[in-house]
């Protein structure tokens, strides 16, 4: 049996397929303390809201047949588009209607689409590729490209805080955007880091993308207004040339796959299209689950009031618990501003992430190294890329607190 290009390309062991693989593993065996996966938590308040919502449904006659048994259309279930579009019009004043927004199933999904759109073989061709302006990114978007070479990626300036804290910036004055680059992208609060982009260095890359007449991509997975696990001052952005990408797999539906993409009118459509080919429709139960919180604004209530303060509470906590166990290892963790995650930078660790990460697991304890995290700088021998593990914190905090505790203990180890 033989693959085409895209089955070696597609079955190839990439970063987001051991995340997937070892979440697998860890929900199969309660022995294994889960700090390496995207998982949002099961957050009560929210859950209970769900479950209301999912006893709404089936109480009202004909309701949970149309959830089940009828597509939607290829942009995805109108009535949830509709309130998304006048939710996001009254709130933000984003000069947008219906037709400005698709679903896909899921924000992988969403980006898969988007990256083939504006980058890989064009008509004319010639070659685009997907520009990230900052990294780390997201492991999710290194294996997505058709093509090969298909990302190019910058190193960040880096700012030493204190209390043992740093932060990326864009390195404005080493950014170059060439007529080989179909569209700039990067994730506001950014996974694997936490980091969340100035308003100024979005400003900046919002114009840098107008002047080359590239669309410029804002992954806004963890942002405002859901599921708004931001703990800094961040003003959202949209205009005619930007595509904000929500989910509402944080906001607590991470199983129902629901990817939301507002664009042009001409992108959004493009999206549809797409949709139309490789699913017929997207699923529409998360749409369904969620559209009454849309409607009534609640959906920000909830992510202002329970999720964000949840989130913020124990990122602050599992820094502590760092703190508290690392003593005198030459550390550093990024500023926490967002998204479930802390990231550690170990510098000048004696091993790579890579080995560390096979090091804990053997202990039972799951973290992701940081070289996934470098999408379009594999060929870069930054020493930076193989010193840095990505910790979530989105378990319960004693799961996260014994986590701490042997990573803690495996690195002093590694050092010592």
């Amino acid at each position: 049996m033989k693959f085409s290009k895209f089955g070696e390309k597609f079955t190839r062991k990439a970063g987001i397929t051991q995340l997937m693989d070892d979440l697998g593993d860890a929900l199969a065996n309660d022995d294994i303390l889960m700090l390496g996966g995207g998982n949002p938590a099961h957050i009560p308040e929210v859950q209970a809201r769900f479950r209301k919502r999912m006893e709404s449904i089936l109480s009202e006659p004909g309701e949970f047949e149309s959830m089940i048994g009828n597509y939607d259309g290829s942009r995805g279930n109108a009535a949830f588009i509709e309130a998304l579009a006048e939710m996001l019009c009254e709130t933000f004043g984003w000069n947008i209607s219906p037709e400005n927004i698709a679903l896909t199933n899921g924000s992988q999904n969403a980006f898969f689409c988007l990256f083939n759109l504006f980058a890989g073989d064009m008509p004319d061709g010639s070659k685009r590729k997907i520009l990230f302006p900052l990294t780390p990114e997201y492991i999710g978007y290194a294996d997505t490209g058709l093509t090969d070479d298909f990302f190019v990626s910058k190193r960040p300036s880096i700012e030493l805080l204190d209390d043992g804290l740093f932060k990326y910036h864009v390195d404005f004055q080493g950014l170059e955007i060439g007529d080989d680059i179909g569209a700039i992208c990067v994730s506001r609060p950014t996974n694997p880091t936490g980091n969340v982009l100035t308003d100024e260095e979005m400003r900046h890359l919002d114009e840098l993308a107008r002047e080359k007449g590239v669309p410029f991509i804002i992954d806004n997975a963890y942002g405002t207004p859901f599921p708004d696990i931001i703990y800094t001052e961040a003003s959202p952005i949209w205009n005619s040339n930007t595509v904000v990408c929500m989910s509402l797999s944080k906001f607590g539906l991470p199983n129902f796959r629901t990817g939301i993409v507002i664009a042009s009118k001409e992108i959004a459509s493009a999206i549809a299209d797409i949709n139309g080919v490789m699913c017929l429709a997207p699923g529409g139960l998360g749409a369904r689950m969620a559209i009454d919180l849309i409607r009534d604004g609640e959906i920000m209530r909830i992510s202002q009031e329970i999720i964000q303060p949840y989130y913020q509470r124990k990122a602050f906590q599992t820094l502590e618990w760092f703190r508290e166990e690392l003593g005198e290892v030459p550390y550093r963790i990024h500023k926490p501003e967002g998204a479930l995650f802390l990231w550690l930078w170990l510098k000048d660790l004696p091993c790579t992430s890579a080995e560390l990460y096979e090091r804990l697991k053997a202990r039972n304890t799951l973290v992701i190294p940081g070289h996934h995290f470098f999408p379009g700088l594999e060929a870069d021998d930054w020493p930076h890329k193989h010193e840095c593990i990505r910790v979530t914190y989105a378990q319960d905090d004693e799961t996260v607190h014994a986590g701490v505790k042997i990573i803690a203990d495996e690195i002093k180890k590694i050092y010592g």
